[in-house]
């Protein structure tokens, strides 16, 4: 059971994500719609995880954003899941910039993912263990994005669909799963994409940072 501390302005939505998270079995021990009740309700209650929309009251522009880089900043173990409306690579970036120690669980996610119930918990507990999830979306748009890029180019179909779940976040195994191919096969794409886009070999959320770093145009 996790005990969670969930920030969303949207009454509705909030007491939606409330049963939802409850009949899963974790408990929800403050939830609340505003950036500064975020930053009390985790001093007090010292949550599992934060779960923050990305825009809250007052400005509705990125404060829930700022509040969940300032809660890592201040407890480096707490893992955060970020939800956004829309497809805001800006967004997913500077949360991601300012987290370069990968220390605690980070996810950043769709608020329209919330409806695939079974995706949304499974995030949940992946960010809550430690790992780094990105939503599939915004990984689309990011190698989009970069579809002209030199090193990219260099890769073939299969790595490209490699590189792309790899930036979700996902590890060796699920993708295996995902792509309905061996775990071998999976480990030998892994090494090309690495050895093409001249990354070293990293492990876990060292891994997912270097493949987003990449993707962002910038040196991992």
């Amino acid at each position: 059971m996790l005990r969670i501390v969930l920030a969303e302005d949207a009454v509705l939505l909030r007491a939606g994500l409330v049963e939802l998270i409850t009949r899963s079995g974790h408990e929800v021990v403050a939830a609340v719609g505003d950036a500064e009740a975020l930053a009390r309700a985790v001093d007090e209650q010292r949550p599992d995880i934060v779960i923050t929309d990305v825009r809250m009251p007052p400005g509705f522009r990125d404060e829930g954003l700022k509040a969940a880089l300032e809660l890592r900043a201040r407890h480096d173990q707490l893992p955060v899941l970020v939800l956004s409306q829309y497809v805001a690579t800006a967004y997913a970036t500077q949360l991601l910039s300012g987290d370069g120690r990968g220390a605690a669980g980070l996810g950043y996610l769709l608020k329209d993912r919330v409806g695939e119930v079974s995706e949304f918990l499974d995030t949940l507990s992946r960010v809550a263990d430690g790992q780094t999830v990105i939503d599939p979306e915004v990984v689309r748009v990011l190698l989009t994005q970069q579809t002209a890029s030199q090193p990219l180019r260099r890769l073939t179909p299969r790595e490209r669909e490699v590189l792309a779940l790899m930036a979700e976040g996902l590890n060796n195994q699920l993708i295996a799963r995902r792509l309905s191919a061996t775990e071998a096969s999976v480990v030998k794409h892994s090494s090309n994409i690495f050895m093409k886009l001249n990354l070293g070999p990293a492990d876990g959320n060292r891994r997912v940072l270097a493949v987003l770093a990449h993707l962002r145009g910038e040196s991992p």
